[in-house]
C-alpha cells in the first residue's frame, strides 16, 4: 500500500431520517448519534437523508470539517432498496459494506478511524457511559400518559431523573480533584459529560436529552428546571459546537415527529 493511499479517507455514506419535508434532517437521536461520531473523527464523509414515507434518498451532502459542504447527486431509490432492503435509518456503508447495528458501528468506527489519524472518542471515565440513560424511558411514559392523575408522579420522575444527570455533572472526575491539587472535592466546570471534550457518552445522550428538552415543552409545558446548573452548562456547551447543532433536526421536525405520540392528558 502507497503513502497515499494511506492517507486517503474510507469511503463512507451515513443514511439518516429525512424531515417531514422528505429531504432535511429529521428527528431521530440514533441518525445523530451517528453523525455526530463521523464530524467529530474528522473524516470525509457523505450524508444520505432518507425520505420513509416515499421510500426514497431525497439529498445527498458530502461532509468534510474544515471545508464544509458541497452537494452531490442524488442515489436512486433502486439502489437503495437493494442496499439495506427493510433496514430503517440510520445505518452506513464503509468502503462499500453495509452496516446496521448502531451500538457496533459505533464500536466499528471507533476502531477503524483510530489515532493517529483520527481521535479516540471513548470516554475515559466508565460512569460517563452510563449518565442519563433513565431520562429517555422516563420521559417517554411521561409524555405518552393520558391519565391525569399519573402525571405528577410521571413528571417527578422525569426529575429524578434528570436531577441525577445534574449531580453527575456538577460532581468533578478523579483527574478534577487531583488538578485541584488540595485533595478537596469541588463542583466540576466540566463543560461535557467526560471533560472538556464530547466523547461517544455524549454523542448518545445529547439527540436524546434534546428532544426530551423540546417535546417536554411543547406537549407538557414543562421545562428542565434552572436549578440544575449542571444539565443546563451541558446543554449551552453542546449549543455551541457546529457538531451538535449542524446534526440536529429543527425544534419544528421534533415537535412534528412527536404529534401523534405525546398524548392528551385527559379532563
Amino acid at each position: 500500500m502507497t503513502s497515499n493511499e494511506e492517507d486517503k479517507d474510507p469511503d463512507i455514506e451515513l443514511f439518516v431520517k429525512a424531515g417531514s419535508d422528505g429531504e432535511s434532517i429529521g428527528n431521530c437521536p440514533f441518525s445523530q448519534r451517528l453523525f455526530m461520531i463521523l464530524w467529530l473523527k474528522g473524516v470525509v464523509f457523505n450524508v444520505t437523508t432518507v425520505d420513509l414515507k416515499r421510500c426514497r434518498c431525497a439529498f445527498q451532502l458530502t461532509f468534510r470539517t474544515v471545508e464544509g459542504t458541497v452537494t452531490v447527486p442524488i442515489r436512486k431509490p433502486a439502489d437503495l432498496h437493494n442496499l439495506a432492503p427493510g433496514t430503517p435509518p440510520p445505518f452506513l456503508t464503509f468502503n462499500g459494506e453495509v452496516r446496521t447495528d448502531i451500538n457496533k458501528i459505533e464500536e466499528f468506527l471507533e476502531e477503524m478511524l483510530a489515532p493517529p489519524k483520527y481521535p479516540k472518542l471513548a470516554a475515559k471515565n466508565k460512569e460517563s457511559n452510563t449518565a442519563g440513560n433513565d431520562i429517555f424511558a422516563k420521559f417517554s411514559a411521561y409524555v405518552k400518559n393520558t391519565k391525569p392523575e399519573a402525571n405528577a408522579s410521571l413528571e417527578k420522575g422525569l426529575l429524578k431523573a434528570l436531577k441525577k444527570l445534574d449531580n453527575f455533572l456538577n460532581s468533578p472526575h478523579p483527574d478534577e480533584i487531583d488538578a485541584n491539587g488540595t485533595g478537596e472535592e469541588k463542583c466540576s466546570n466540566r463543560k461535557y459529560l467526560d471533560g472538556n471534550e464530547l466523547t461517544l457518552a455524549d454523542c448518545n445522550l445529547l439527540p436524546k436529552l434534546h428532544v426530551v428538552k423540546v417535546v417536554s415543552k411543547k406537549y407538557r409545558n414543562f421545562d428542565i428546571p434552572s436549578e440544575f446548573s449542571g444539565v443546563w452548562r451541558y446543554l449551552q456547551n453542546a449549543y455551541a459546537r457546529d457538531e451538535f447543532t449542524n446534526t440536529c433536526a429543527a425544534d419544528r421536525e421534533i415537535e412534528l415527529a412527536y404529534q401523534d405520540v405525546a398524548r392528551r392528558l385527559g379532563k
